[in-house]
């Protein structure tokens, strides 16, 4: 086993990360004459520093208290620069939370000048090449396009793709929890406030007019059991709920040793639930229909199996529910209000939307007050998560090019490469 954290990661300090003959040849080495380089994109701190700005200054410690690596604040140096630098350092970290579209990327990257990429949020396009690899910060990788790893599913690469997986559980679950508190108990905090403010509420007189419905004794399904789905577990448990859980059955008797059901089908955790939170992800592609496993997982038939107005929470992967059954269900009732997180990208000159969010834009003119649609924001918002996040791609991403041992890779294990866990 590899360890994921210590501060010595380089196993070949002052020489450069080749590995195999075969690696060199294609490409998935660094350029011997010039320091490795690995952009990243997105902010790795999110509180704001004197200048109210946000503030890496954890992340920038951290890479520099690395041997041989280096934090640059800033686009590549000029030539006369170049070579003081390759000899002083071999693994550098450009951080550019400037770059926010498509385009902006593919010109900060051209004529390869980079080597690998480490991202949170931002797209990066199938265009945009990364022999060295790429890590997201956090599970999903669907931002993460280039065809150097095979696309957000890391299949057919020459690069491996690797993410930061249970980092963010703890944040992920209580922003979903968040989501349900909105509408579940159903006291309507906000109106009832207004009507005190504007003198216009009575507690004798109106108090029997907003009855509610307290969560304990109610009943919870939740799919998928890994880390966010046992936090979510875990948080239902302390509201004295009743929780289903649908997950494989070695989880079984995990499931039930912490408190909740285990269901056999997603249909048996959905029966007669007054809220459902899937927490799945898409799974592996399947070769039928060239789409990940579990796209639309979430349909007609598991929303029908639900209590009638319940609630239905997806902070995973937009692509896990099926939309036209979500239409069908909120239009008749099925479903009472949905929260969904999921990424979306507007494109800067046409305004066009694209990414898992794009579907469920579509509900809005039908649906808007029983919906409640987030950026993929509910993981990362929050600045010990992404300090920890990032932290633990830099590892990763360094460790993949000195010694090409991949920890959490998605998908495919490219040739010369060897996972570790």
């Amino acid at each position: 086993m590899v360890e994921r954290r210590g501060r010595d990661l380089s196993p070949r300090l002052g020489a450069c990360p080749h590995r195999s003959n075969d690696q060199e040849s294609r490409g998935t080495v660094t350029n011997p004459t010039r320091p490795t380089r690995v952009l990243v994109l997105d902010h790795v701190g999110l509180t704001l520093d004197a200048t109210g700005r946000p503030d890496p200054s954890q992340v920038r410690d951290y890479v520099d208290g690395l041997d041989g690596c280096r934090f640059v604040e800033g686009a590549i140096p000029g030539a006369e620069d170049a070579a003081s630098e390759a000899a002083a350092h071999t693994i550098h970290f450009h951080y550019r939370p400037d770059i926010s579209t498509p385009a902006e990327l593919r010109e900060a990257t051209k004529g390869g000048v980079y080597d690998a990429v480490i991202a949170a949020a931002t797209l990066v396009p199938e265009d945009v090449s990364f022999p060295a690899g790429g890590v997201r910060i956090g599970a999903g990788t669907g931002n993460m396009a280039s065809a150097s790893w095979g696309g957000a599913q890391g299949r057919g690469g020459t690069a491996p793709l690797m993410n930061t997986p249970g980092v963010n559980c703890v944040a992920t679950a209580q922003m979903a929890w968040k989501a349900l508190m909105h509408v579940a108990p159903d006291l309507p905090l906000a109106s009832l406030s207004e009507r005190v403010m504007a003198g216009r509420f009575d507690t004798g007189r109106d108090l029997a007019s907003v009855p509610t419905r307290k969560l304990e004794g109610r009943r919870i399904a939740v799919i998928g059991y890994g880390n966010i789905g046992r936090e979510m577990v875990r948080l239902a448990l302390a509201f004295r709920m009743d929780v289903r859980v649908f997950a494989r059955s070695h989880h079984a008797p995990r499931i039930r040793g912490d408190g909740a059901s285990h269901a056999a089908t997603i249909q048996e955790a959905a029966r007669d639930a007054d809220m459902l939170s899937v927490h799945l992800g898409l799974g592996p592609v399947d070769p039928a229909r060239g789409i990940p496993a579990n796209t639309g997982l979430i349909d007609a038939g598991v929303l029908e199996a639900l209590a009638p107005g319940a609630i239905l929470v997806n902070f995973d992967r937009g692509e896990l529910v099926d939309c036209a059954a979500l239409d069908a269900a909120l239009a008749s009732g099925q479903v009472g209000h949905a929260a969904i997180d999921a990424d979306v990208f507007v494109d800067p000159e046409t305004g066009a939307v694209s990414g898992p969010m794009a579907p469920y834009l579509d509900l809005v003119p039908r649906h808007r007050a029983r919906l409640c649609l987030l950026p993929h924001a509910a993981a990362d918002t929050d600045h010990p998560t992404r300090v920890a996040g990032a932290r633990m791609a830099v590892d990763q991403i360094v460790r993949a090019i000195r010694t090409g041992e991949v920890t959490n890779p998605v998908g495919d294990l490219p040739d010369g490469y060897t996972a570790t866990r």
